[in-house]
């Protein structure tokens, strides 16, 4: 039977205002003395350790479909790979490939590159010694990139990138699983001008991995947009968000910034994995037990709300050596940044590939580039781990404009 254990009075709760902008001391306290845990305030078990998560993640005792529905809201969630189990969860991942897999992704890749490239000229033009003018990390780079990708996978066009990007941000909402009644009416609402969005677009849309999809008949509509929601929600802002947290981290070590800048692809995707462990976008997922389970860490009994926290997972000092440090050529990297089993990320080889990308071909043109502020501030929400802004200065050399 698992331990009742309570946080020490010194360690905040990782849902508190003060937790939610540092949870990992409570995180690697609940890790260390209850990785299976019962949490009395959420009333929901947090699940830490990485052995742990990594079999609840493939265990089919623990019911996505059922985690999903446990979300604080009074709607269910649109059909989708994220809100289903199997048999049901396979149909609908099947097609996905269409708009996620390696064929979509290789037909974009060309393209992808040369707007990444077109983004660093952008923020060349904006920034330096002549201007002193200070970028944004999020709003000007990361939301940027994120909106380039989608632009890509769903054949949008120059005039469509505001108002996508203005919905995208809008329907993010719905990645939080504890988001509050009223919140969560504002995602379902953003959610619905999204599907009236894309709808209207796939009439004129050119050839593009999204009209593949939605012309694939094992889907019905329904379930074409929910596939194509869940992108946006799970895709846009944790992106974006990755590389706000992604320079967060390198810009402080400049000796990882430098290796960054000449780094090869196997190179640069190696780091982007260590900064996805070291500060995953989405910290957690959740489920619902079927049935009482034993992990290696304690026993869940059925019908109990859980969430694997792989936030704690990732940093996990049984997995990884030196955990909460940045060692950018970490291998084997086993995080769970992108979730484990048959719900493993869709999108994860996009997400690396972008961010290996875009994080290379900044340190190359900014090598002398460095953080505004030495402490920026995180959010306060749960999901997405997020900064509240990141403001760069941008130089390409000490003391030179770019």
């Amino acid at each position: 039977m698992t331990a009742v254990v309570s946080l020490p009075a010194r360690v905040a709760h990782p849902f508190s205002p003060q937790g939610r902008l540092d949870p990992y001391p409570a995180y690697d306290w609940l890790r260390t003395n209850a990785p299976v845990h019962h949490d009395t305030m959420s009333r929901l078990w947090l699940v830490t350790g990485h052995a742990d998560c990594s079999a609840m993640l493939r265990d089919p005792a623990f019911s996505a479909a059922a985690g999903q529905r446990e979300r604080a809201r009074e709607d269910d969630l649109p059909v989708s790979m994220l809100s289903s189990d199997a048999p049901d969860h396979t149909r609908l991942r099947a097609p996905g490939q269409l708009l996620l897999g390696p064929a979509a992704l290789d037909s974009i890749a060309a393209d992808l590159v040369a707007d990444t490239d077109a983004l660093v000229d952008r923020l060349a033009g904006l920034t330096g010694a002549a201007t002193g003018t200070p970028v944004d990390a999020l709003e000007q780079i990361g939301g940027p990139l994120s909106t380039a990708v989608f632009a890509r996978l769903f054949g949008l066009g120059e005039d469509q990138l505001a108002t996508f990007t203005q919905l995208a941000r809008a329907v993010s909402v719905n990645l939080d699983p504890m988001a509050p009644p009223p919140v969560a009416r504002i995602g379902r609402a953003a959610m619905g001008e999204l599907n009236r969005f894309l709808l209207a677009h796939l009439e004129q849309a050119p050839p593009c991995p999204m009209t593949r999809l939605a012309a694939d008949p094992r889907l019905t509509r329904d379930e074409m947009l929910g596939v194509l929601g869940l992108c946006v929600v799970g895709g846009w802002q944790p992106l974006a968000e990755a590389i706000g947290n992604a320079l967060y981290w390198l810009l402080p070590r400049p000796a990882a910034w430098r290796a960054l800048a000449g780094a090869d692809e196997r190179l640069a995707l190696t780091a982007m994995d260590e900064l996805l462990r070291l500060e995953a976008p989405i910290p957690f997922t959740a489920r619902v037990t079927v049935r009482d389970v034993e992990l290696p860490g304690g026993r869940i009994p059925a019908g109990s709300r859980v969430l694997a926290v792989v936030a704690a997972a990732n940093r996990d000092p049984a997995v990884f050596d030196r955990p909460g440090e940045l060692v950018l050529d970490r291998t084997p990297n086993p995080h769970l940044a992108f979730g484990g089993g048959p719900h493993f990320c869709l999108a994860a080889r996009l997400v690396r590939q972008a961010g290996a990308v875009l994080l290379t071909r900044l340190a190359a043109r900014f090598p002398a580039a460095s953080l505004v502020d030495p402490e920026p501030r995180w959010g306060a929400t749960l999901i997405p781990r997020r900064l509240t802004a990141l403001p760069l200065a941008l130089a390409a050399q000490d003391g030179g404009a770019a």
